[in-house]
């Protein structure tokens, strides 16, 4: 087998494992798992490292598992939180459950028929039959409260340093995640538990309930490793996966594909370099070229570009990416009208996200409207009509694109998407009309 840990190293996944770990990834092709809980119906760009290690582990001909948490979801995990979590009701999670399912199916082939083929499955399934008193009495006899209090994540909530205590529910979620591992060990051969490094307490939960649940078993039988990768910060320190506009996430519909573009684009130098090892799949000597190129020059921002490329296309499609890239130049390049038409509602929205807008009657576009009167009176984005005509005559205006002068009036041919038209001044002042 390949080395797995070593590839882990070098592109900055890697943060700690349990002894034992790399020589059982070195020995044979093994069963390996990650969990999801299931707190919206879709993944943000925190997951995706945790969806790269599995698509890694394929890679590297071991077998991933991915976990959908539909009951560890129903409690809450307690790791790195501070307050109680709001419990979600039953719709609420299987639409979550469902949502999350589809998104890991665009990175995995659930339908494989290799030998090393992704498996996807639901805690729910096996814990929804388990009554409190089998679970108190066959599992909870099994890891002391000692050991449970130990863990950081229950150990700063107890003592108050974060967040106000921790209910039972909470408390007895990394049981419940460690029965997982038991489960998925008992019926998958699954040896090894990954995540990021605030999970570390809750992994080792399972691999010692593993290991007590087959204390009569040989050692063999009762192996059970642990893996984490380190949590995603910007250099700056602040928190990664987020935008101005809020999580960034992996599904169109919460962040379209141009704004997806376009938070990788934006990454700083420091940052690129970090991502491009973690976030995509490319050889350790085309990133090792890429980021001394752009050492060299680093206003052409290769880095970025090809960052944003790779993520953009593994997360969406390459037309998606195209559509993005194309975007991007109007609002940067010289584009024209008719690049600009080619644009759906969102992703113009998006390209001017912004930019103030002024609603105006279709009505008004029957005889046409004057340019001057959509430069001042019907929107404001000039003071007064006699600094909208000394705009044009300085030729400083442009609708959607184009250079237009006092004579132009605006129809319904101008309309982008039949909703929207472009008025700029000079190189960098944009304003929109909505028609409505």
């Amino acid at each position: 087998m390949k080395n797995l840990v070593e590839e882990f190293r070098w592109r900055g996944l890697f943060h700690d494992m349990m002894p034992g770990t790399e020589e059982q990834l070195l020995k044979e092709s093994t069963t390996a798992y990650i969990g999801f809980d299931p707190t919206a119906d879709s993944l943000h760009i925190g997951s995706m490292v945790q969806i790269i290690l599995l698509i890694h582990l394929k890679n590297f001909g071991h077998k991933p598992i991915a976990l959908v948490g539909g009951a560890t979801g129903m409690i809450g995990d307690p790791s790195g939180k501070s307050d109680e979590r709001n419990l979600l009701d039953e719709a609420t999670l299987t639409k979550n459950v469902e949502g999350i399912k589809k998104v890991l199916s665009r990175f995995l082939d659930f339908n494989s028929t290799e030998a090393n083929a992704p498996v996807l499955v639901n805690n729910y399934d096996w814990m929804k039959d388990f009554t409190f008193i089998e679970f108190a009495r066959d599992i909870g006899k099994r890891i002391t409260v000692n050991y449970m209090m130990a863990k950081d994540s229950v150990k700063k909530r107890l003592s108050g340093e974060v967040g106000e205590g921790m209910s039972f529910t909470e408390f007895t979620y990394q049981l419940i995640q460690g029965y997982d591992f038991y489960y998925l060990h008992k019926h998958y051969n699954c040896l090894l538990q990954m995540g990021g490094s605030d999970q570390w307490g809750n992994i080792t939960t399972g691999t010692e309930l593993v290991r007590r649940m087959n204390v009569n078993s040989s050692e063999e039988g009762a192996k059970a490793f642990a893996l984490t990768t380190p949590l995603i910060t910007k250099a700056d320190g602040s928190k990664f996966g987020k935008s101005e506009g809020g999580n960034v996430w992996l599904t169109a519909d919460k962040t379209s594909p141009y704004k997806f573009y376009q938070f990788w684009f934006n990454s700083t130098d420091a940052d690129a370099e970090k991502y491009i090892k973690i976030f995509t799949f490319l050889e350790k000597e085309i990133i090792e070229e890429l980021i001394e190129k752009h050492q060299q020059e680093p206003h052409l921002r290769l880095l970025q570009k090809r960052l944003a490329e790779e993520i953009t296309v593994l997360v969406h499609s390459k037309d998606e990416l195209e559509k993005a890239v194309k975007a991007s130049n109007i609002l940067f390049g010289n584009s024209t009208s008719e690049e600009l038409k080619q644009l759906d509602n969102q992703t113009f929205l998006d390209v001017f996200d912004g930019i103030a807008q002024a609603e105006i009657s279709k009505t008004d576009l029957e005889n046409g409207l004057t340019i001057v009167e959509a430069l001042a009176g019907k929107s404001g984005f000039m003071s007064s009509n006699g600094e909208a005509r000394r705009a044009l005559k300085e030729n400083s205006i442009s609708v959607n694109r184009e250079k237009v002068t006092e004579e132009f009036l605006i129809t319904k041919n101008d309309l982008i998407n039949d909703e929207f038209v472009l008025l700029q001044r000079g190189k960098k002042t944009y304003f929109i009309l909505r028609f409505i």
